[in-house]
Parts: structure tokens; sequence; C-alpha cells
């Protein structure tokens, strides 16, 4: 059974950055789908950023395109998402979530199996 834990959360100042990690210990992220979602209060779960298992294949939402990047550590077996430029709309639970390689996603939550217990990031002066 994969267990993923997040980290890296915290209270950061509008314009700040912040880098989040998934870690799955004891088995290889390599063979998994990846994505970061993020739920604020109120709102539906959405997609923040997901890649391929082989990292060819990379999306991100419209709100989050050219502040937010997601990068796999190999040698670490870990995911990251830099947060860069944050707003105070960026304030949510951050969860990372994956699903077998071949399986079919669009970066919906309802396409990942497996799900850590989220991060808080709050954005505010």
């Amino acid at each position: 059974q994969l267990q993923l834990v997040e980290s890296g959360g915290g209270l950061v100042q509008p314009g700040g950055s912040l880098r989040l990690s998934c870690e799955a210990p004891g088995l290889s992220l390599d063979s998994y789908i990846i994505g970061w979602f993020r739920q604020a209060p109120g709102k539906e779960r959405e997609g923040v950023s997901c890649q391929s298992a082989s990292g060819f294949i990379t999306n991100y939402a419209d709100s989050v395109k050219g502040r937010f990047t997601i990068t796999r550590d190999k040698d670490k077996n870990t995911v990251l998402l830099q947060m860069d430029s944050l707003k105070p709309e960026d304030t949510a639970v951050y969860y990372c979530a994956a699903v077998p390689a071949g399986s079919f996603w669009l970066c919906n939550p309802e396409d990942f199996s497996f799900w850590g217990q989220g991060t808080q990031v709050t954005v505010s002066s």
C-alpha cells in the first residue's frame, strides 16, 4: 500500500515562496503518476499540477502556470512543488496524490488512488 507524506507548508507573505515535498517511505515513486491538489475552505478539491511517471508529461492549472513548478528528485524519491509569487488565493490545504503508471489520468482528483494527509499553505500579510 502506497503511503504519501507531504511537508513544507506554512505561512508566507504574498509574493513569497514555499516548496512542498511528497515522499513515499519505503516505496519508489518512479512508477506512479503524481499530482498535487488543493482544497480551500468551502471549495472543491482542484488539480494544481500533475506529472506522468516518466516526467515527460506535465500539466498545470491555469491559475498557477508560470508560478508553480513540479519536479521529481529521484535520488531522494520525492516529488516537489515549488511555489513562487504566492497569492492569497493560493491559500488551501495541499495534497499529494498518486496512481500507478499506465492509468488514465487528467489531473482530476477522481483519477488518483493514493493520497497524503495534506499540508496547510496560508498566504497572508
